[in-house]
Parts: structure tokens; C-alpha cells; sequence
């Protein structure tokens, strides 16, 4: 009877000890260990997924119609904020960090606890953000041609939006801007391509310096304070017929490849995480569609290892209508080689399309399994595993005093001087600090909303007191001696100015804020009532026009007008950066990045073209010394 119990423990035991080693065994995942090998954690991950998590990690929906519930069900692999997608009006960085985390808490609970990614334009700064700082739009830092400068505001841009709880911005746009009819014209940094390679220095701002002896083409995030970029528009954006947003690029391939191209193999080489492909077409084939130049050319060819993100519903738009035969997007769309598709809204459309495409055989598991790797390695590569929740420990980075500081000195060397003085022998810059009188005019002189552009706080950007910062105007009452009378007028009498006995004038005026296609322009004017400010004020007092626009405009008319001119292009909060330049306290240095044009008939016309007869050429821009106290 002994024996009999004893064999019976041994047995028990035997089953127990085998019971608990393979709970044990259950319970270590080598996808969830990050001592190993990331493509070892990928192979693993990729054996436990089944076909609806896989869909799942390649959707990315709007915060709009996200929940931790929705999440949970779809096992999505992402979200973003579209231009103006905001928790609230005026958010807290706590705010934005505690809806982050609820999403990211519905896709910690799914069966495998594969963490989302959070995406959202952050172009300028992180400018959806309320009191994030607001750097100049690309088009300003161009001129700088200073790769550093925009490393250190990729960095600060990077430590905003993780004050957010955010890891992934769409940006940088690295678009060659041939033609400034183009409503996105100010995104792109020079219609030069060497400057727009030079300024692909922000991405390992935004990443961290890739590792020396990285796999090229390898996907690099150095750790949480740095953040996933994303090159785009994958290709030709700045390059269609008439500048037309989302238009048709018409070029042979040595031009595509000499002048929009280069900025990607650069992109490619310092570790972008993502590249995003573009609504535009290359000779009538959409980039949506474009198989060559997604899987043959970038994947294949330059061997990038991140993953290719769809831009807003952009495979809706590779059919004419828009949305007219979906089923035909999506195929189009995977043998393309996206990888993350951006279906904001109709998600289940999406997924259910999908899911069916596969199971029917249309679309190979092969094709599903390169893009869900590629969006594994980059949540890998991160630390996303590891630390898939925020704190609150970062939100002092949202609009810190160190940034703001950068975007002054990145204002300062954005402004180019294209006149200075009816005749060099008399230049009007740097202007006194001291004087009796002075006027300030112009719609744009006390508006930080026109200032700063598209792309800030909404999508096509607002008017007036939007976020924290300085307009031009409060800046000139700073810089001004405390005797010297600052008269504000928005848009004066011709009488007004000349009873006055003004010493001077600063002029402020350009463009209204615009975004995408809602900026294309065939006429390039600036609206009135600026015009008529120039014609009242440069007519009856000496003055300096600072002009606000996303692009060279229309000035022939004006210049002679005219005592000095500064293009200030879109500089964002830090109005005292302009300031700094017209008062001397800083010389000017920029020169222009892009050709400033006579008429738009000349148009489209970039340097080194043979027909080549600017108002302002490429390079141009005149210089001025600092000068002490004038």
C-alpha cells in the first residue's frame, strides 16, 4: 500500500513539476525579451500571429473614431492626429499624454500586447500642440543652409511631441519645390535638391546619430527621448505640372532621379524610420500605384528596412473618383509595397477588404508579412516594447524657454534682405532704436496666427491670438528704447502717415495662413489690404516692408515703392527673432533658397535654367553688420 502511494506522489509530482515548466515555458515570449536579437523577436512574434492581428498592426485610424475598446477589437497597429485632431481646445501635455495611454492601454490588452504607435504632423515644432514652440516653416530654414541648426530643432521638436506621450511625427518633408504655385511650398526647403539633402540632418535630430556600422537602410529611434521620423512625399510632390497639389509630375527618369531622389538615399542612410508615400503622380502613374519606385527602387534597391506609410486615404485617391472601386485601391495599394495604411475613418472597410483579398488569394501572405515586419522592426528598434506607456515626466519640454530660444536664433538667420536703402549709400538697416516716433502697420504685424502659418494648432493654420509667442509687433516695443513712441495701425491713410511726423515705418504684411491644396495659387499676389498699406505708408515715410508669406510673391510692383525689404517667410512664435535682425542687435545673413521671380508667366523657373531672369536670384541677399545700442 506504500509502494502504490508512493508511485502515485512521484507520478503527481512528475505531472505538477511538467505542468509548471511548461507554464513556465507559456510564460517566456522571446519576442518579449530584449536581450534578444530583434529579427529573432520578430520571427517569434510573427509564428503566434494570425491574419486578423496582422491586418490589425497594418491600420492606422484617427483619434477621432479610436477608443481603448476599438483598439482591443481591431488589435490595431496605430493612430494619429490629423492636422487639428486634438483631445480638447488648448489641451495640457497631461491630456495628450493620459489619451495616448488609454489607446495604448486597449492594445496592451489584446492577446499578444503589441503596442501602437502614435503618429501626428509635427512640421514646425509640434504644432498642433497649444504653447508647444513654433519653429520657421522649412522654407525659412533653407535659406539657412545651416544642417545643424535644424538638427537641434529636429531634437527639440523630438522632446515636445514625447511631451505628449507622442513617439511618431510625419516629418520631415524633404520635397524639391520647383514651383511655388504649390500650396506646400513652404514645407519644402529649397527648389536646390543639394540644400534639400544638406537639411535631411533633422531626421537623426528627431532619431538620434545612427550607430556607426549600421546596417544601411536599418530603421534607428535612440530611446525615448527621440522620436520615428517620416521622409516624405515619396516622390516628386514638388515637382507637378503647374504646381497643382497632388498633381502630376512630368519629367524622365534622370530628372526625377537627379532632382527629387536625393534627399531619400540620404534619408535611407541616417535611419528614417518610415517614408511616406505621395498623393502626386509621376507621368500619370500614381505614386500610390507605383510599384518600381516603392518595391524595386526604395525597398529592393536601396534596401530601406523601415516601413512605407500611405498618406491620408490615399489609396481612395489612386482611382478617379476618389473611392470608386476600393477593392481595386487595396490590391493596387499592396503590390505597390505600402506597408501602414492611413484609413483615418473607414477602417472596417479597410480591414474587412483586406482580410477577404488575402483568404481569396489576390493579395500573397508573403506581401502581408513583409509590411507587418517592417512595422514590427520599427515598434522593435524603438523601445516600444519595452516602454510602451508615457509620464508626465517630459511635459516640461512643451514650449520650454531653451526652445524658444532656438526657434529666435533659427528666425534670426531665416530672414534674407533683399533691399536695404533707396541707394546702397544710404541704407534704412539696421534700424535706430531711438527716435521719437515710429509706426508699425500691416494685417500681419500683430497676428501670431498669420506668423506662424499653415500647419499650426489647425490644419490650414488661424488667425490671430492662437498659442503662446510673440508677434512682431510686441517685439518692436521691446526692442525700442523706452522713449521711442511705437503708434500701432493696421491699415493708416495715406493723411494719417504723413500728419504724423513718423521717423519710420515697419510695414508687416503677406500672406493668410494656408495648407495643402487650399494654398495652390496661379497669381502668387498678396491680399489686400496689403497692397494698399505698402502704397500709404512706403509712399509718405521712409519704411522697411517685412514681408509674411509661404513663398516668393508678387513684389515687382512694390519694390520701388519700397525702402527695404525682408523676406521673413512663415517664422512662427518667436516674433523677436525679426526684431533682433532690423535693430542690429544680429546682421543678416540669409540668402535665398529659392528664386524670387519677376511675373508668374515666368513660372515654373529655378536656377540654372536657361530662361533664367529673376527679380531676386538663388543666393541672393544682401548683409548687415550687428551694431551696438543705435
Amino acid at each position: 500500500m506504500g509502494v502504490m502511494n508512493m508511485r502515485k506522489y512521484s507520478v503527481l509530482l512528475i505531472m505538477v513539476m511538467c505542468c509548471w515548466a511548461s507554464m513556465t515555458e507559456a510564460e517566456y515570449f522571446k519576442y518579449k525579451d530584449p536581450k534578444q536579437p530583434i529579427g529573432i523577436r520578430i520571427k517569434d512574434l510573427m509564428k503566434r500571429m494570425t491574419l486578423e492581428e496582422k491586418i490589425g498592426q497594418m491600420t492606422q485610424i484617427d483619434r477621432t473614431v479610436a477608443s481603448n475598446e476599438v483598439i482591443k477589437k481591431y488589435m490595431m497597429g496605430s493612430v494619429l492626429s490629423g492636422g487639428g485632431s486634438v483631445p480638447a481646445k488648448h489641451a495640457s501635455p497631461e491630456t495628450w499624454v493620459d489619451m495616448v495611454n488609454d489607446f495604448q492601454k486597449g492594445a496592451l490588452s489584446t492577446r499578444l500586447g503589441i503596442p501602437l504607435i502614435y503618429g501626428i504632423d509635427a512640421v514646425h515644432g509640434h504644432n498642433n500642440v497649444y504653447k508647444a514652440t513654433i519653429f520657421p516653416h522649412n522654407v525659412g530654414l533653407g535659406v539657412t543652409r545651416d544642417p545643424a541648426l535644424v538638427k537641434k530643432i529636429g531634437a527639440a521638436t523630438a522632446l515636445e511631441v514625447r511631451a505628449t506621450g507622442i513617439q511618431y511625427a510625419f516629418a520631415p518633408c524633404i520635397a524639391v519645390c520647383r514651383d511655388p504655385r504649390w500650396g506646400r511650398c513652404y514645407e519644402s526647403y529649397s527648389e536646390d535638391p543639394k540644400i534639400v539633402k544638406l537639411m535631411t540632418e533633422i531626421i537623426p535630430g528627431l532619431q538620434g546619430d545612427i550607430p556607426a556600422g549600421s546596417r544601411k537602410g536599418v530603421p534607428f529611434v535612440g530611446g525615448q527621448d527621440k522620436i520615428a521620423a517620416c521622409a516624405k512625399h515619396y516622390l516628386g510632390d514638388g515637382g507637378t505640372h503647374l504646381g497643382i497639389n497632388e498633381g502630376n509630375t512630368i519629367i524622365d527618369a534622370k530628372g526625377l532621379f537627379s532632382i527629387h531622389m536625393p534627399a531619400y538615399y540620404d534619408a535611407v542612410i541616417k535611419g528614417v524610420a518610415t517614408i511616406m508615400t505621395s498623393y502626386s503622380s509621376w507621368n500619370g502613374v500614381k505614386m500610390h500605384a507605383n510599384r518600381y519606385l516603392v518595391t524595386d527602387f526604395l525597398k529592393n534597391k536601396l534596401n530601406f528596412r523601415g516601413f512605407v506609410i500611405s498618406d491620408w486615404q490615399g489609396i481612395d485617391r489612386i482611382t478617379t473618383p476618389e473611392h470608386a472601386n476600393y477593392t481595386y485601391s487595396i490590391i493596387a495599394g499592396m503590390n505597390t509595397g505600402i506597408d501602414m495604411f492611413m484609413v483615418p475613418y473607414n477602417y472596417t472597410e479597410f480591414i474587412d477588404g483586406l482580410t477577404n483579398l488575402v483568404k481569396n488569394k489576390f493579395i500573397s501572405m508573403s506581401r502581408v508579412d513583409d509590411a507587418v515586419k517592417r512595422i514590427l522592426r520599427v515598434k522593435f528598434t524603438m523601445g516600444l516594447f519595452e516602454n510602451p506607456l508615457a509620464d508626465y515626466s517630459m511635459t516640461k519640454y512643451l514650449g520650454s524657454q531653451e526652445h524658444r530660444d532656438l526657434a529666435r536664433e533659427a528666425v534670426r538667420k531665416t530672414l534674407v534682405l533683399l533691399k536695404n536703402g533707396k541707394s546702397s549709400k544710404k541704407p534704412l538697416l539696421p534700424l535706430p532704436k531711438k527716435a521719437s516716433k515710429i509706426l508699425v502697420a500691416g494685417a500681419h504685424a500683430d497676428n501670431l496666427g498669420y506668423q506662424c502659418g499653415g500647419w499650426t494648432i489647425e490644419w490650414q493654420g488661424l488667425s490671430g491670438d492662437i498659442t503662446d509667442g510673440t508677434t512682431i509687433l510686441s517685439a518692436v516695443k521691446k526692442a525700442v528704447d523706452p522713449k521711442t513712441q511705437v503708434v500701432f495701425n493696421e491699415n493708416p491713410s495715406e493723411n494719417f502717415v504723413k500728419s504724423a511726423k513718423f521717423d519710420y515705418a515697419i510695414v508687416v504684411v503677406g500672406e493668410h495662413p494656408y495648407a495643402e491644396t487650399f494654398g495652390d495659387s496661379l497669381n502668387l499676389t498678396i491680399p489686400e489690404p496689403g497692397p494698399s498699406t505698402i502704397k500709404n505708408v512706403c509712399g509718405s515715410v521712409k519704411c522697411v516692408v517685412v514681408l509674411i508669406s509661404g513663398r516668393p510673391v508678387v513684389m515687382q510692383p512694390y519694390v520701388n515703392t519700397i525702402d527695404a525689404l525682408v523676406a521673413a517667410w512663415l517664422p512662427g512664435t518667436e516674433g523677436q527673432g525679426v526684431t533682433d535682425v532690423l535693430f542690429g542687435d544680429y546682421g543678416f545673413t540669409g540668402k535665398l533658397a529659392r528664386t524670387w521671380f519677376k511675373s508668374v508667366d515666368q513660372l515654373p523657373m529655378n536656377v540654372g535654367d536657361q530662361h533664367y531672369d529673376p527679380l531676386y536670384p538663388f543666393g541672393f541677399g544682401l548683409t548687415t553688420k550687428p551694431v551696438k545700442n543705435l
